[in-house]
């Protein structure tokens, strides 16, 4: 733009910043080529505008890859006239699982961290959602991948 335009590249910035813009960031929004996606964007919205009488709506995820790191030395404690200090370097711990699920009702979230990140873990955060969930309700699980089930 600044070689078309006859000026510097930093000209050009400047006059972007000056006005607000930013085009190089991207917002738009994919719709799925899944065939049967309105139905299930349906199904979805249904459930969290008008849940079943006795149904429970829950919206599950996992954030897998969280790192557990510690500093690599205690930090010295507040005194007067100095701030808390603390190391600029980390030492990993490994990494942790994090599996939870938002009552979309009432806002309660259930979880659980898991040190590995296979199927059985996450069977067993199921098992864990089936044991503290009423079991007079129709349960409705909303995964991140746009799928009830």
């Amino acid at each position: 733009m600044a070689k078309a335009a006859g000026i510097t590249p930093s000209s050009v910035g400047r006059i972007w910043r000056s006005h607000g813009l930013k085009p190089l960031r991207v917002s738009s929004f994919k719709v799925s080529n899944d065939p049967t996606f309105a139905e299930k964007l349906e199904a979805i919205v249904g459930i969290y505008l008008s849940p079943p009488q006795k149904g429970l709506a829950l919206c599950v995820d996992e954030k897998s890859q969280i790192l557990a790191l510690d500093r690599t030395q205690p930090g010295m404690p507040l005194r007067l006239g100095r701030h808390r200090t603390q190391t600029h370097d980390y030492k990993g711990h490994g990494t942790s699982t994090l599996f939870a699920a938002l009552n979309t009702l009432d806002g309660t979230v259930l979880s659980s961290c898991q040190s590995r990140h296979r199927h059985q873990e996450w069977l067993r955060f199921h098992q864990q959602i089936d044991a503290q969930t009423p079991a007079d309700r129709e349960l409705h699980l909303i995964v991140d991948n746009n799928a009830t089930y």
